[in-house]
């Protein structure tokens, strides 16, 4: 049994890593309430509308192309130390653009940090965390993305309360993404409190201060287990990950990598949170009751994410993922069908509810759980930093093209404007064949014997 000051310890770790991913949710979401102003203050397009959105994910691209090199250069902390970086930059650079090119470019400059921090954070976690408590704290990454998303709904509302239109125009949308900076601070200090990761230094040769972290992470009688399976594996490692991918077992893993990336995105969540407050405003709410009506989702998302980490351990992956996806093909069919017949009233919100409860305790944590633990140790970090750019790649996919679908005149014709929903609930369903028939399941395994699995 590890004593509980060590458990207090992981945790204190995994929660301060954490911070990276609720700068993630801060940043990915703080655009939903200062769009629309935004937009009016510079005069935008409606293509440089959507850029102004989408430029953050060219950024996340960015960093996580470059997240396994940085990793395994200069480590897992001074890694996330450059991401809390990048974020504070962000958010002086776009709350105080003097044109909209400016704004962009710290808008990627952000996208970067998220980019970095979205691979390096889940790995970082499960690399600290033993086999049994793993689920549980590599779930805290997607527990601090949704409680930035939260918060972040939470300020831009208050933020909007605090001028009439004319102050919100000139200088509200600025204190919002100006308000980054706090998490940002926070996550810069927190990085210096905790260790680097073991697997990193034993792969430096850094074998002393390796086994100092060891011995605070894990009992004394765990300390020489853990030490032995982490060289070994290493010994057996070859630094070329890229030929790995050749070998049809890792291209296995891989697939399923890739595969559970693009359709946690497909699955229409970034769409809805992206654009819901002017969801809501398109079915008929004002524009206070439509921030109101995005942060409820988010206060969905945070309760059920809270759900998924304390279930992950004990009923495994896959019952929550095959739970989530029927959840979320039901409620978006629904969604679809009211939008559909024009039977609106307080119909949508219910189900838009349902779809993110169903998404946040299957999706929306668990698929960071397995990226961060399906990988065989031959291939993991850079697995793990194909699929996080793929993963990227597909976000912004959804992102430009959920607006054209909304638009589309033929769509609106033949289908009322429901066929987005209609089309995420049929890729929700697939997802769930996909749960079944391709991913493994990983729970009480340590990170050594993923080989064994695919094999």
């Amino acid at each position: 049994m590890m004593p509980k000051n060590n458990k207090n310890y992981i945790l204190f770790i995994a929660l301060s890593a954490a911070l990276g991913g609720l700068l993630f949710g801060y940043d990915t979401a703080v655009i939903s309430g200062a769009i629309g102003n935004l937009t009016e203050y510079f005069q935008l397009t409606p293509i440089e509308t959507g850029w102004a959105i989408s430029s953050a994910l060219v950024g996340c691209l960015v960093g996580a192309f470059f997240s396994d090199y940085l990793s395994e250069k200069f480590g897992r902390k001074a890694t996330m130390f450059i991401t809390a970086v990048l974020f504070i930059l962000n958010s002086v650079g776009t709350a105080l653009p003097i044109s909209f090119t400016m704004f962009v470019l710290f808008r990627i400059v952000g996208g970067i940090g998220v980019g970095i921090a979205s691979m390096v954070v889940p790995m970082y976690i499960a690399e600290i965390a033993p086999p049994k408590r793993r689920g549980a704290l590599v779930g805290n990454y997607q527990l601090a993305i949704v409680i930035g998303i939260v918060v972040v709904y939470f300020v831009n509302y208050f933020i909007a309360l605090q001028g009439d239109d004319s102050w919100n125009l000139t200088i509200g949308w600025r204190w919002m993404f100006g308000s980054e900076i706090i998490p940002s601070v926070l996550f810069l200090f927190f990085i210096f409190l905790i260790p680097e990761s073991p697997r990193w230094l034993f792969q430096k040769g850094e074998k002393d201060k390796a086994i100092a972290v060891l011995q605070k992470l894990n009992s004394d009688e765990d300390v020489v287990q853990v030490q032995s399976e982490i060289e070994n594996s290493l010994n057996q490692e070859d630094k070329n990950q890229w030929k790995h991918l050749g070998n049809p077992i890792y291209k296995k893993a891989l697939f399923v990598g890739v595969g559970l990336s693009i359709l946690q995105q497909l699955t229409g969540i970034n769409a809805i949170l992206y654009y819901a407050p002017e969801i809501f405003k398109s079915l008929g709410s004002s524009t206070d009751v439509s921030l109101l009506e995005t942060s409820t989702l988010g206060v969905v998302n945070l309760i059920f994410t809270l759900l998924a980490i304390k279930w992950v351990d004990k009923m495994g992956r896959k019952p929550l993922l095959y739970i989530g996806s029927l959840g979320m093909t039901i409620a978006l069919a629904a969604v679809g069908l009211f939008i559909y017949y024009d039977a609106l009233g307080n119909w949508v919100l219910p189900f838009l509810l349902l779809f993110m409860a169903s998404f946040s305790i299957s999706w929306g944590p668990i698929v960071w759980v397995l990226l961060s633990e399906i990988f065989p140790n031959n291939i993991r970090s850079l697995a793990l930093a194909i699929s996080v750019f793929i993963q990227w790649v597909a976000n912004f996919v959804v992102t430009q093209v959920f607006p054209s679908l909304v638009d589309n005149q033929w769509l609106k014709d033949n289908f009322n404007g429901a066929f987005p929903f209609y089309l995420f609930s049929a890729i929700c369903l697939f997802s769930l064949l996909f749960v079944w028939k391709k991913v493994p399941e990983t729970k009480n395994k340590t990170l050594e014997q993923m080989d064994s699995l695919w094999k």
